[in-house]
């Protein structure tokens, strides 16, 4: 850490028995209740975009359209009154190598208002089919496994924008490559919503939380082709 240099977060809110306390804190409901905005916000999207479309026919910069759109669908849903807020393309300057580096970036966060170094990161991977799990799962394996993503939070969740096939076959998938056992999240059991317990790859003396889990949702992004093929006849 001190060949880097200290950045301005870790002046304000530095590694302390209060700070381990605080992050440790962050779970059970209030953990629920941001993954419920997850979906609130999928809803939404659902609704505004990929059913009036056909999402087929999209081509570029897939991963990063879907994700602005998610974020800021997701922000419509929270009361203001969170103890978190959303954010997208947030970096996490807890885990970069040298003061020249480039951090390590997330897709999608949520950031803790008491703690601005406490993120629960979303990772967000194009799933071209139920096979096509391999980057998905390397996120997991070389990134939150390692700590590098989500030092500081006990949780965090992989994103999987589906746009062939069928989730229950993704997850079959996925669980095989990691590998890992996936279980339904009591909360969520009507979506394509599982979770993973992982024991992670703590760095010497850090106070990052070993017991980890990653939380995994399925989105479909198939769209509506119908809407989309009537809208061409009616041109």
């Amino acid at each position: 850490m001190a060949k880097r240099g200290r950045t301005i977060p870790e002046l304000r809110w530095r590694d302390t028995p209060d700070f381990v306390a605080v992050a440790n804190s962050w779970g059970g409901d209030a953990m629920t209740n941001l993954v419920r905005l997850i979906w609130q916000g999928y809803d939404l999207l659902q609704k505004d975009v990929l059913s009036e479309i056909d999402c087929t026919q999209a081509e570029a910069q897939l991963e990063r359209s879907i994700t602005q759109l998610l974020e800021r669908r997701i922000r419509r849903s929270m009361t203001g009154y969170e103890p978190y807020d959303v954010q997208h393309e947030v970096y996490e300057l807890e885990t970069m190598h040298s003061a020249q580096s480039q951090p390590p970036q997330y897709d999608i966060a949520f950031v803790l208002t008491a703690n601005e170094r406490i993120i629960f990161p979303l990772e967000a991977k194009v799933l071209r089919s139920d096979k096509a799990v391999a980057p998905y799962c390397q996120d997991i394996q070389n990134e939150f496994l390692t700590c590098r993503y989500a030092p500081f939070s006990s949780a965090g969740g992989m994103l999987g924008y589906l746009f062939s096939g069928q989730s229950s076959q993704a997850f079959k998938n996925i669980a095989n490559t990691v590998p890992c056992t996936l279980s339904h999240h009591p909360d969520f059991s009507n979506r394509d919503h599982k979770t993973s317990e992982h024991q992670r790859q703590v760095p010497v003396g850090k106070n990052y939380p070993r017991d980890f889990c990653c939380h995994h949702l399925i989105f479909q992004i198939f769209g509506n082709v119908n809407s989309a093929n009537q809208a061409l006849l009616d041109t």
